[in-house]
Protein backbone atom coordinates (compact mmCIF):
# COMPACT_ATOMS: atom_id res chain seq x y z
CA UNK A 1 0.00 0.00 0.00
CA UNK A 2 1.38 3.43 -0.94
CA UNK A 3 1.68 6.08 1.72
CA UNK A 4 -0.30 9.35 1.39
CA UNK A 5 3.02 11.26 1.33
CA UNK A 6 4.26 9.19 -1.62
CA UNK A 7 1.01 9.76 -3.53
CA UNK A 8 1.12 13.51 -2.87
CA UNK A 9 4.75 13.67 -4.04
CA UNK A 10 3.97 11.66 -7.18
CA UNK A 11 1.01 13.93 -8.01
CA UNK A 12 3.16 17.03 -7.52
CA UNK A 13 5.89 15.71 -9.81
CA UNK A 14 3.34 14.78 -12.48
CA UNK A 15 1.90 18.29 -12.37
CA UNK A 16 5.36 19.81 -12.77
CA UNK A 17 6.19 17.52 -15.69
CA UNK A 18 3.01 18.29 -17.65
CA UNK A 19 2.95 21.31 -19.95
CA UNK A 20 1.44 24.47 -18.54
CA UNK A 21 -1.99 25.14 -19.95
CA UNK A 22 -1.93 28.28 -22.04
CA UNK A 23 -4.55 30.97 -21.58
CA UNK A 24 -7.50 30.86 -23.97
CA UNK A 25 -7.45 33.84 -26.37
CA UNK A 26 -11.19 33.73 -27.04
CA UNK A 27 -13.25 36.44 -25.41
CA UNK A 28 -13.72 40.21 -25.39
CA UNK A 29 -10.54 42.33 -25.47
CA UNK A 30 -9.85 46.04 -24.86
CA UNK A 31 -7.42 47.63 -27.32
CA UNK A 32 -5.10 50.40 -26.10
CA UNK A 33 -6.26 52.90 -28.73
CA UNK A 34 -9.56 54.54 -29.62
CA UNK A 35 -11.56 52.69 -26.94
CA UNK A 36 -11.72 49.63 -29.18
CA UNK A 37 -13.17 46.32 -28.07
CA UNK A 38 -12.64 43.20 -30.17
CA UNK A 39 -14.25 39.79 -29.69
CA UNK A 40 -11.89 36.93 -30.54
CA UNK A 41 -13.47 33.57 -31.37
CA UNK A 42 -12.58 30.29 -33.00
CA UNK A 43 -13.46 30.16 -36.68
CA UNK A 44 -12.92 26.54 -37.66
CA UNK A 45 -9.27 25.72 -36.89
CA UNK A 46 -8.27 29.40 -36.77
CA UNK A 47 -8.85 32.45 -34.59
CA UNK A 48 -10.80 35.43 -35.86
CA UNK A 49 -11.90 38.70 -34.31
CA UNK A 50 -14.62 41.28 -34.87
CA UNK A 51 -14.87 44.89 -33.76
CA UNK A 52 -17.55 45.21 -31.08
CA UNK A 53 -17.26 48.93 -30.31
CA UNK A 54 -14.90 51.91 -30.31
CA UNK A 55 -14.99 55.62 -29.51
CA UNK A 56 -15.98 56.24 -33.15
CA UNK A 57 -18.84 53.70 -33.01
CA UNK A 58 -20.10 55.16 -29.71
CA UNK A 59 -20.23 58.62 -31.32
CA UNK A 60 -21.60 57.33 -34.64
CA UNK A 61 -23.37 53.95 -34.23
CA UNK A 62 -23.71 53.53 -38.01
CA UNK A 63 -20.10 54.51 -38.81
CA UNK A 64 -18.79 52.93 -42.01
CA UNK A 65 -15.46 51.46 -43.07
CA UNK A 66 -14.72 54.62 -45.05
CA UNK A 67 -10.91 54.24 -45.06
CA UNK A 68 -10.91 50.80 -46.67
CA UNK A 69 -8.53 50.64 -49.62
CA UNK A 70 -11.18 48.60 -51.47
CA UNK A 71 -13.93 51.06 -52.42
CA UNK A 72 -16.47 48.20 -52.59
CA UNK A 73 -15.96 47.57 -48.84
CA UNK A 74 -16.45 51.16 -47.65
CA UNK A 75 -20.18 50.75 -47.03
CA UNK A 76 -19.60 48.09 -44.32
CA UNK A 77 -20.48 49.19 -40.79
CA UNK A 78 -17.61 49.29 -38.30
CA UNK A 79 -19.65 47.45 -35.65
CA UNK A 80 -19.11 43.74 -36.31
CA UNK A 81 -16.29 44.41 -38.78
CA UNK A 82 -13.90 41.46 -39.21
CA UNK A 83 -10.50 42.67 -37.96
CA UNK A 84 -8.58 39.45 -37.27
CA UNK A 85 -8.63 36.35 -39.46
CA UNK A 86 -6.69 33.20 -40.23
CA UNK A 87 -4.55 32.94 -37.08
CA UNK A 88 -3.40 29.35 -36.54
CA UNK A 89 -1.14 27.63 -34.06
CA UNK A 90 -1.38 27.83 -30.31
CA UNK A 91 -1.48 27.09 -27.50
CA UNK A 92 0.23 30.39 -26.64
CA UNK A 93 1.07 31.88 -30.05
CA UNK A 94 -0.93 32.12 -33.28
CA UNK A 95 0.68 33.14 -36.58
CA UNK A 96 -0.10 33.62 -40.22
CA UNK A 97 -3.17 35.73 -39.64
CA UNK A 98 -4.32 39.05 -41.03
CA UNK A 99 -5.00 42.20 -39.03
CA UNK A 100 -7.29 44.80 -40.59
CA UNK A 101 -6.92 48.36 -39.28
CA UNK A 102 -10.04 50.43 -40.04
CA UNK A 103 -8.20 53.64 -39.09
CA UNK A 104 -5.97 53.43 -42.18
CA UNK A 105 -7.75 50.77 -44.24
CA UNK A 106 -4.65 48.57 -44.27
CA UNK A 107 -4.36 44.82 -43.79
CA UNK A 108 -1.22 43.48 -42.14
CA UNK A 109 0.36 40.09 -41.36
CA UNK A 110 -0.10 39.34 -37.70
CA UNK A 111 0.90 37.30 -34.69
CA UNK A 112 -1.07 36.90 -31.45
CA UNK A 113 0.87 35.92 -28.34
CA UNK A 114 -0.76 35.28 -24.98
CA UNK A 115 1.33 37.00 -22.30
CA UNK A 116 -0.93 35.98 -19.41
CA UNK A 117 -4.48 34.88 -18.70
CA UNK A 118 -5.79 38.40 -19.29
CA UNK A 119 -3.27 39.94 -21.70
CA UNK A 120 -2.23 39.32 -25.27
CA UNK A 121 0.26 40.93 -27.59
CA UNK A 122 -0.89 41.60 -31.16
CA UNK A 123 1.83 42.34 -33.68
CA UNK A 124 1.01 43.53 -37.18
CA UNK A 125 3.62 43.94 -39.91
CA UNK A 126 3.67 45.43 -43.38
CA UNK A 127 6.95 43.54 -43.77
CA UNK A 128 9.41 42.79 -40.96
CA UNK A 129 10.84 44.90 -39.37
CA UNK A 130 8.07 47.41 -40.18
CA UNK A 131 5.75 46.25 -37.40
CA UNK A 132 3.57 47.68 -34.67
CA UNK A 133 2.76 45.85 -31.45
CA UNK A 134 -0.13 46.42 -29.05
CA UNK A 135 -1.02 44.81 -25.74
CA UNK A 136 -4.71 44.04 -25.34
CA UNK A 137 -6.41 43.44 -21.99
CA UNK A 138 -9.18 40.89 -21.48
CA UNK A 139 -12.59 42.35 -20.57
CA UNK A 140 -14.33 38.96 -20.33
Amino acid sequence: MKSPLFLALAASLAALASPVLAADPTGLWQTPTNGGQVRIARCGQALCGTLVTSDHIRREPNARDENNKDAAQRSRTLRGLPMLSGFTGGPSEWRGGSVYNPADGGTYRGTITMTGDNALRLRGCIVAPLCKTQTWTRIQ
